[in-house]
């Protein structure tokens, strides 16, 4: 065997490992939530955010990806592998508050964690808050 078929032979059989062993973005996977945020209530629900806490931290932290309206149309949305959730949508809207808390603040894949950026409880749930007014 000559060096160069030797090359590709290695370059090949590198290529086959690195896919068996890096899980690929998917768009159909399913997002499974822990059955304890499933499960977890709002304790801000119906609160009032008079100070646009929630909207506020939507501009600063989902706007760029999720969109103004979250129909997720971001100026960031076509660079990423991951499809973005419309949060105007059923499918998304009857997700539990305490699903939309676990995913905005644990994230997965190219949807960030916020659990150090979004420290306080309370500024979380009126985050959750916003989005569902995306709906309206």
């Amino acid at each position: 065997m000559n060096t160069r078929t030797l090359v590709i032979v290695l370059i090949g059989v590198a290529t086959l490992f690195l896919m068996a062993f890096i899980k690929p973005f998917s768009t159909s996977e399913s997002w499974e939530v822990p059955a304890k945020y499933k499960k977890m209530k709002n304790p801000y629900a119906g609160v009032e955010d008079s100070e646009r806490v929630g909207q506020t931290l939507y501009v600063v932290h989902c706007k760029s990806c999720h969109g103004k309206t979250g129909m997720g149309d971001g100026t960031k949305s076509k660079s990423l592998k991951t499809a973005i959730p419309n949060f105007t949508s059923e499918e998304f809207q009857c997700q539990t508050d305490g699903e939309l808390y676990y995913k905005t603040i644990f994230g997965r894949d190219e949807m960030p964690s916020y659990e150090k950026k979004i420290k306080d409880d309370e500024d979380r749930w009126l985050l959750v808050n916003y989005i569902r007014t995306l709906n309206k």
